[in-house]
């Protein structure tokens, strides 16, 4: 199920992935347990979250219903970048890059094996639609 998951990932959801990741990565070298921290960033997200997904199912004419995953990105990515933010500052970081090459080159590299993975992923799944389709197209023997 995630092999068949990831070969069907779109670009969009690769490069919202390795977002993920990146965050994953510093949250885990600048973890702060400060409860403060976390409320301030849940408050955030819900307060965002909710103007987020008024503006998106409440801004055309037609009803858009969002699925429950998109729907819950809507409240995530304010989460990540106000817990982001709050865990960097004072750390030297220069946008959302680490001051040390180390942390840096962990999070890309991360990123580029999910992207390598899926990649072949993607290729082992074409491969094998075309092996599919190549015995289906056969003429039977009788």
């Amino acid at each position: 199920m995630l092999f068949r998951y990831l070969s069907n990932l779109t670009t969009g959801r690769l490069v919202l992935w390795c977002y993920f990741i990146w965050y994953l990565v510093v949250l885990v070298r600048y973890f702060d347990p400060s409860p403060r921290l976390w409320l301030t960033s849940l408050g955030l997200s819900l307060i965002i979250g909710i103007a987020l997904y008024i503006s998106t199912t409440a801004g055309s004419a037609k009803k858009v219903r969002l699925e429950p995953w998109p729907t819950f990105r809507l409240f995530l990515m304010p989460f990540c970048v106000s817990s982001f933010a709050a865990l960097v500052k004072g750390k030297d970081f220069i946008l959302i890059f680490s001051p040390k090459i180390g942390e840096i080159l962990m999070a890309a590299g991360l990123c580029l094996c999910l992207c390598l993975l899926v990649f072949l992923l993607k290729r082992v799944s074409r491969l094998r639609q075309t092996t599919n389709l190549a015995v289906a197209s056969e003429p039977r023997k009788v």
